[in-house]
């Protein structure tokens, strides 16, 4: 039977865009399928904006559209352009509103100046200028939509000042938010007389979920972080918890019918940004402007691998293996670490272009060389390995497991923290704690600054040490050697 329109009053539909990582255009993506991994190309936003605009014609009046950051960086066009690519991109989608993580990565300022151009604002309970203690965004937004009063309040992810590059946040500090959500949900209830309250959270589902079972009063969570792909809503207490997986390959449909202030019933379905999906015009136009400058470097043909590259995985990947590999053979050392990113879309068997390259680091760091002694490894690694399985989802913090090469650990990942790592193997050797190792890393997320001596900068980036790599070696064929093993 078709909705009234008394009926239709009672409507609201929340869509839901989130660790896009400024993906723009169509790009390979994987998925499980009959027990394994396929790849196939999905998302860009001419798609995105497709879909968003065919639900608005759907839903009239109807519509929240949400981003839930890491949308300024992570490829080659964004970073070079500081976020710049990605300001006309989101103002022509029209999102409601967003929060942060990586988009601090060119510093405060810079942040700002992107988010004084867009139409709709960058939403943060918890980030704070370190000289006054004021709130460095706006922790909240009330919107009127289809008769329903709604206030969407954001939370950025907390670890930027902790364990990212300092300069992402220079004169500003991060806090969890627990102690600044109830105050702000009382605030929008008895102050504002909102109805609904949507929570946009970067925090990661494990924090999201802990964060939620202390606090109530949330109506819906729109979680990013973890780059989840929740297929069914997950039920907090009396809040509504969704993720809609990354790279824009996907987006989370929430449609709500609403009485007295209470959701009576929902659906949710989270929809593949599919490459039959017919692009909208307008902006593949904006697309391919904001793209030329860049297509003919990008577009190289660099190498090939007889492999799929791919960094869906916790414990190890290709793609980074392929990277380690690279860093290996260009600096000489004997271990090679980087950060557990998990953004950076696959790369199918055959051929490799220089875009796929900058897919994998597209900030193109330096190749440092450090001398770390054994007990400084076992340290730093028992660190990373708290940080990534944690009992406290508090304490959780970053990616996936730092990505090594050189080294075999066997661990027990249940194990409280300091106790998990069993045995540490250097080039199957056992370590000697007082011994010192040469060790080539990309990012402080590699090897913190605190660590080892004689820490010094080569001058080849990471993505020339893969063009070489690949020129020497392809087609390339890498495969998992079971660096981290969980026993």
């Amino acid at each position: 039977m078709e909705d009234t329109d008394n009926d239709n009053r009672n409507k609201l539909v929340i869509l839901q865009l989130n660790d896009v990582h400024a993906y723009l255009e169509l790009h390979q993506e994987w998925f499980w399928e009959n027990g394994r991994t396929v790849y196939r190309p999905a998302g860009g936003y001419a798609r995105i904006a497709s879909l968003i605009n065919q639900k608005r014609k759907q839903y009239p009046n109807q519509v929240l559209a949400f981003d839930g950051g890491d949308t300024f960086h992570g490829t080659y066009p964004a970073v070079q352009s500081q976020g710049e690519v990605m300001i006309e991109v989101l103002n022509q989608v029209g999102f409601d509103a967003m929060t942060a993580h990586w988009d601090f990565a060119y510093g405060p300022k810079r942040l700002q100046q992107l988010v004084s151009r867009l139409n709709f604002p960058m939403l943060a309970i918890n980030v704070f200028d370190k000289k006054s203690d004021t709130l460095f965004l706006p922790p909240y937004l009330v919107k009127e939509v289809n008769g329903i009063r709604v206030g969407i309040i954001g939370i950025a992810y907390n670890i930027v000042d902790k364990t990212m590059p300092a300069s992402f946040s220079e004169g500003i500090y991060f806090t969890l938010g627990r102690e600044e959500l109830p105050p702000i949900i009382e605030t929008l209830r008895e102050e504002e007389k909102v109805e609904l309250i949507i929570l946009l959270s970067h925090l990661g589902l494990p924090q999201t979920m802990k964060l939620l079972s202390e606090v109530e009063g949330v109506d819906i969570c729109l979680n990013a972080h973890t780059h989840d792909r929740i297929t069914k809503p997950i039920i907090q207490g009396n809040t509504i918890v969704i993720e809609s997986g990354c790279h824009g390959a996907f987006i989370g449909e929430l449609a709500l019918e609403i009485k007295a202030g209470k959701i009576i019933h929902y659906t949710h379905q989270l929809i593949e940004v599919s490459q039959t999906i017919m692009p909208d015009q307008d902006m593949q136009v904006l697309i391919d402007q904001s793209m030329a400058p860049y297509k003919d470097h990008l577009s190289k043909v660099v190498g090939t691998t007889a492999t799929p590259l791919d960094r869906s995985t916790c414990l190890e990947s290709t793609m980074d293996n392929f990277l380690l590999k690279a860093i290996l053979e260009s600096s000489g050392a004997e271990i090679a670490f980087s950060n557990g990113w998990r953004y950076g879309a696959p790369i199918r068997a055959g051929i490799i272009t220089r875009n796929d390259l900058y897919d994998i680091t597209p900030m193109n760091p330096v190749i440092s060389l450090v001398e770390l002694s054994g007990e400084e490894m076992l340290a730093m690694l028992e660190n990373n390995l708290e940080n990534t399985f944690s009992a406290d989802a508090y304490k959780q913090a970053g990616g996936f497991v730092k990505r090594a090469m050189g080294i075999k650990v066997f661990f027990k990942m249940e194990n409280p923290k300091g106790c998990r790592i069993q045995a540490l193997f250097i080039n199957d050797r056992a370590i000697e704690p007082d011994r010192y190792y040469k060790v080539a890393f990309i990012t402080v997320q590699g090897v913190p600054k605190e660590l080892g001596r004689n820490r010094r900068d080569t001058t080849i980036g990471a993505v020339e040490a893969m063009e070489q790599f690949l020129s020497k070696h392809a087609p390339v064929q890498i495969t998992l050697e079971t660096t981290f093993i969980s026993v």
